[in-house]
């Protein structure tokens, strides 16, 4: 998957639900899902990283941590991720009818 972004052809993105913008409406909800994923896993694994210290000041540098929040700064963008889900047909979505609420 690449990191960077790309012209996309508009026509191809409506395709499958006949509506451009339907087709971002989905998409955005799954970057919307993959990016709070990432957050609540990077959380998860700097939780055991926190100490509390008195001196607001005071820094602790830990190497693991550092190539743990580098990791996931180097993914791609949860927007092009979905875009890419969707693109290759990898994402399950329905429409509500109006009386779903």
């Amino acid at each position: 998957m690449k990191n960077n972004t790309e012209t996309r052809n508009l026509a191809q993105l409506d395709a499958t639900t006949g509506n451009i913008y339907q087709s971002i409406t989905i998409v955005s909800q799954r970057a919307n899902q993959i990016q709070a994923l990432e957050k609540e896993e990077l959380q998860e694994k700097l939780k055991d990283f926190t100490q509390y210290s008195e001196n607001i000041e005071e820094f602790f540098e830990n190497r693991e941590q550092i190539e743990i929040s580098k990791y996931y700064e180097r993914l791609p963008k949860p927007a092009l991720r979905a875009l890419d889900e969707f693109e290759e047909d990898r994402i399950a979505w329905r429409i509500r009818e109006e009386n779903e609420g």
